[in-house]
């Protein structure tokens, strides 16, 4: 990953992110398929909501948890 920080996915917002939000849409991914969305604190709820009225929302994890499942490879990331 790189040194720069992420920042939250929500349109406008310019604040560091600090959550993960894994998502697909079925009608195009496969069920593997994990897209992510950043998220701060405050828009988090949000745009969780989005995607989870749409069937896309997999899973919401801490941007930390999420770096650490992908640094131990992708069967924990799964």
């Amino acid at each position: 990953m790189s040194d720069e920080t992420p920042i939250c996915s929500a349109k406008g917002c310019r604040t560091a992110a600090v959550w993960v939000l894994a998502w697909n849409n079925p009608k195009i991914h496969t069920p593997e398929r994990r897209k992510t969305w950043l998220a701060c604190d405050e828009h988090r709820e949000h745009l969780s909501e989005f995607l989870g009225v749409r069937g896309f929302l997999k899973d919401v994890v801490t941007l930390e948890q999420w770096q650490a499942s992908e640094d131990a490879g992708p069967s924990v990331a799964g």
